[in-house]
């Protein structure tokens, strides 16, 4: 039996030109600088967001810490989504290893930050309070069902940055889903942040990596931050080469997976108690009327559609080696489960 694995985008596999990227990339010890193929992914991706710098991380998790150490100071709060990955996944790393609080303000159903709540979370200057010392923001947003900020969303947030003096984190691990989605360079969309970090392993298709870009001062003290962190790597350029092929030739295509996501969406919204929001990007989220949704997402399993459950909701994201007939497949099997039960 076939399994159809629309559990996340990090399960893709790499396609054969990047795998003879990585056999043939160029390779010193980067902890040096004397990485070629890693400096010269740290500059393209600079230049793709419009930053001076960049700093190549093992994870997205990595490049959102390093980036909360970076900007912060033991002690700070950090003002986060109650949606956000760097509070839910991210398995405690500011509050462990930063010693910073994270400070929750709404997300609304778009992902975006109830700004009136933003800026009750900020700290005034008192001896008593934590001091208030970064913003963050996602795009696109995982839990709010892989929607878009737009231009105008992240203005928002700069302008009341700015009225605070505040920088602004952008976790971009799929920012490159949100530009082609609404057809701009991610360059726009990063420029409402301070530092931004995109992940190379979820949609471009590659086996690791994060990016990390900024400042040249701040990503400066991002690189000995990621050394503390265990992120200090020699001969990356075996994961830089993937990275650059993906810069090169993975972005374009991630049009693909929303379009196989309104087919796998569509496909779901015409079974009867199948509940969801059209989808922005490549993650479907939906409920099923009556079902415990974990033995729901084990009976597909069964079926050999494997998906998640996901914050209340089944998660099936579509990616690089996910084809239209594979989403009409699943969709189709949801249906004649979801049927037999009725």
């Amino acid at each position: 039996m076939k399994s159809i694995d629309l559990r996340s985008d990090t399960v893709t596999l790499p396609p054969p030109e990047m795998r003879k990227a990585i056999a043939e990339a160029e390779l010193g010890d980067d902890v040096f600088g004397d990485d070629p193929t890693v400096n010269r992914l740290e500059a393209i991706s600079a230049e793709v967001m419009g930053k001076e710098a960049a700093l190549l991380t093992t994870s997205g998790t990595q490049s959102n810490l390093t980036a909360l150490l970076s900007h912060c100071q033991s002690g700070d709060e950090v003002i986060v989504g109650d949606e956000a990955h760097i509070l839910h996944f991210e398995a405690g790393g500011a509050f462990a290893l930063g010693g910073l609080g994270l400070r929750t303000v709404h997300n609304d159903e778009r992902g975006r930050l109830d700004l009136d709540e933003v800026r009750q979370a900020v700290r005034s200057r008192d001896v008593h309070f934590p001091p208030t010392g970064l913003i963050c923001v996602e795009n696109t947003h995982n839990r709010c069902g892989g929607s878009v900020l737009s231009e105008d969303d992240l203005a928002a947030v700069r302008a009341l940055a700015d009225e605070y003096g505040l920088p602004v984190h952008l976790d971009g691990a799929r920012l490159f889903n949100a530009a082609v989605a609404l057809e701009l360079p991610a360059s726009r969309l990063a420029q409402y942040a301070d530092s931004v970090s995109f992940s190379l392993c979820k949609g471009l298709a590659c086996p690791i990596g994060s990016l990390l870009c900024g400042s040249r001062e701040l990503i400066h003290r991002a690189r000995r931050f990621r050394k503390m962190l265990g992120g200090g790597m020699r001969q990356a350029g075996i994961i830089a080469a993937a990275g650059v092929y993906a810069l090169e030739n993975m972005v374009d295509r991630l049009a693909d997976d929303h379009a196989n996501a309104r087919v796998l969406a569509e496909g779901l919204a015409g079974i009867p108690g199948v509940n969801l929001i059209p989808p922005q990007t490549n993650l479907v989220y939906f409920t099923a009327e009556g079902w415990d949704l974990g033995e729901l997402v084990r009976r597909l399993g069964g079926q050999g559609i494997i998906c998640l459950n996901e914050g209340g909701a089944i998660r099936m994201v579509t990616h690089y080696g996910i084809d239209r007939g594979d989403v009409e497949e699943a969709a189709l099997d949801v249906r004649s489960l979801l049927e037999k039960r009725a």
